[in-house]
């Protein structure tokens, strides 16, 4: 059950996201507690996705 629920949560997070993109709901929409959780795991999200980018950007180099 774990494990779906992981998934449903980034179910919930791209649909929140979606609904933002499209101007359907506004992040302040959100009570506090739910725009903190959401940005908390965004900035996680980036951290991970930042420290795993094992070529950078600038890098020129092929492989």
């Amino acid at each position: 059950m774990q494990a779906l629920d992981v998934g449903f949560i980034r179910v919930l997070e791209d649909l929140i996201d979606t609904l933002i993109d499209n101007g359907v709901l506004r992040l302040t929409d959100l009570p506090p507690q739910a725009q903190d959780k959401l940005n908390q795991r965004k900035r996680a999200r980036q951290k991970l996705r930042n420290s795993l980018d094992l070529i950078g950007e600038d890098d020129d180099s092929t492989i």
